[in-house]
């Protein structure tokens, strides 16, 4: 087996840190039935793309081919 101790690391940027950590001290709340998919998009999900430079609300106002996220309807 091979040692990785030399490779570099990768580290998260610091939101997504704090996302990951908010996510593990109220774990119990988030997975049960109190807690949607949309309470969870918009607490979880749409911070951490931004966080990874993501326009998530198409702030440079591209046309929808261009968008980096394409909000869809769901029924």
């Amino acid at each position: 087996m091979e040692d990785n101790a030399s490779e570099p690391r990768l580290h998260a940027p610091q939101e997504v840190v704090e996302l990951v950590e908010r996510f593990e001290s109220n774990r119990d709340a988030y997975r049960s039935n109190e807690c949607n998919e949309a309470q969870v998009r918009l607490e979880f999900i749409d911070p951490f793309f931004k966080a990874l430079g993501w326009d998530i609300d198409n702030e440079q106002g591209y046309a929808e081919a261009y968008k980096d996220v394409v909000h869809r309807q769901t029924d």
